[in-house]
């Protein structure tokens, strides 16, 4: 009998007073009654609208049978045949706005938790199996694959698993992309991410670290070395600010860099390790993602007494994951909207001791179909702060495309690509991800990859 309970099962979590101090994950996961009696309300639909709205076509409906029948290792097993990383996946994809957005019993409540069971069903696994993949046979064809991020991950895996030799060329010291250096302990756990990346290793992925390309080796260099093709997938971690007076002060941070610092580096743990960052009593985060809303709930967790998100625009505007934005006002997060700064005010010694904002209003849309802020005359206010992360997006690093011959790019750098195979105009070379649309989410990247991976082996198949 199906669950005809209009709500979702409640995801436990820690209590918001306790966990704005601690790095520790936010959400505790389904225990397994939980995951049956939430499974129990997918009506098993057969034209699968969900499946439509999941980038990398997870067979959601066999899945969700699966785990209200209790049979978790072969839910796992059925989310694995599309989705190499479902415990990532399940805990910072928005499937409020693609599987779950399409759910038949949203119409008349809430959809069915998708993201939810997925994460379930892939923490049970990984507590529960202790077992390890077989490599595949080679096929004695060699990929390399440029970043180690969502999409070159769901790429490398998908193409290891079908024979190839793939290398991932990683230009930190560790692998991951930004799901190590931008996503907070606390939203995704870095032991669930080095055990996905393991995973890949155990069908024989290799991974080189601290191998910046366009620098160590450029792509011509790297065809030179026999590679049959190239996956480009560094994703765009080149910060941008705004350009108004004081963003060189001392407590001016990229939310790339502060994050990077915070999750990568460990300083949250400081002095266990050796990487301290200043935050201050009082803390600006300007942006409204969900970058935005990481760095402002981290910096909480450092110390900060009153940390702001200040937007231009309204809260219905915000690009935020609904999720993230209600556990930040749970949090303490206090949200200025409508206000954009002007200015950073420093001291005479070089620190910063306020932000000088406008006011805004709405008008018309704009290229990005959202109300245009406008200032309102005579609005200047300072809010006194000690340090400002800006976090209005990134583009992608010019090393690689500066580079590299024949690769064509866009205006703003990222690279130009067929869009149903992901070939770029260097012969060989494909491309996914960030480095192609500009900040996105993990899921589109996977998607991108999965789509690269198949076009590769045609490409390889038919050279």
């Amino acid at each position: 009998m199906p669950n005809m309970s209009p709500e979702k099962i409640a995801m436990p979590e820690q209590e918001p007073n306790k966990r704005n101090k601690n790095f520790f994950e936010v959400a505790l996961g389904y225990t397994e009654e939980m995951a049956i009696e939430e499974a129990q309300r997918c009506l098993q639909c057969k034209h699968k609208p969900c499946v439509e709205g999941c980038p990398v076509n997870v067979k959601i409906p066999e899945f969700i049978k699966l785990v209200a029948e209790g049979k978790f290792k072969e839910a796992y097993v059925k989310i694995k045949e599309t989705n190499s990383l479902p415990a990532i996946c399940g805990r910072v994809c928005p499937q409020e706005s693609q599987c779950e957005r399409f759910c038949v019993r949203g119409k008349k409540g809430e959809p069915v938790a998708i993201g939810r069971l997925e994460r379930f069903v892939a923490d049970w696994y990984i507590k529960n199996i202790d077992s390890k993949s077989d490599v595949p046979k080679k096929n004695n064809k060699k990929v390399a694959i440029i970043g180690s991020g969502p999409a070159s991950l769901t790429c490398a895996g998908d193409l290891a698993n079908i024979g190839y030799d793939v290398t991932i060329f990683e230009a930190f010291h560790v692998p991951g992309g930004v799901l190590v250096y931008g996503i907070p302990e606390f939203r995704l756990p870095k032991d669930i991410v080095k055990k996905e990346i393991d995973s890949l290793k155990e069908i024989g992925v290799q991974i080189k670290t601290n191998m910046v390309i366009g620098k160590v080796f450029s792509l011509d260099e790297l065809i030179e070395e026999g590679y049959d093709a190239i996956f480009v997938g560094s994703g765009a971690g080149l910060p941008k600010f705004m350009g108004i007076p004081g963003e060189n002060l001392n407590g001016v941070y990229s939310s790339n860099e502060f994050l990077t610092r915070v999750n990568l580096m460990k300083a949250y743990k400081f002095p266990e390790y050796d990487t301290p960052v200043y935050v201050g009593k009082n803390v600006a985060v300007v942006g409204g993602g969900n970058v935005a809303m990481d760095a402002a709930r981290s910096s909480k967790r450092l110390g900060a007494e009153n940390v702001y998100i200040i937007y231009r625009r309204s809260e219905a505007e915000m690009p935020a994951r609904l999720e993230e934005v209600h556990h930040a006002k749970e949090e303490g997060i206090i949200f200025k909207f409508l206000e954009n700064p002007t200015k950073i005010i420093g001291t005479d010694d070089g620190w910063i001791k306020g932000i000088e904002c406008t006011e805004m209003e709405l008008g018309k849309p704009d290229e990005s179909g959202r109300r245009k802020p406008i200032a309102k005359e005579g609005s200047e206010h300072i809010i006194d702060v000690n340090s400002v992360i800006i976090a209005i997006g990134q583009g992608p690093n010019p090393l690689i495309s500066s580079n590299t011959k024949d690769l064509e790019t866009k205006k703003w750098g990222g690279i130009i690509i067929d869009e149903n195979t992901g070939a770029t105009s260097k012969e060989g070379v494909f491309a996914g991800g960030d480095i192609v649309t500009g900040a996105a989410t993990v899921i589109l990247a996977m998607g991108a990859g999965k789509k690269a991976a198949e076009a590769i082996d045609d490409y390889i198949k038919n050279k």
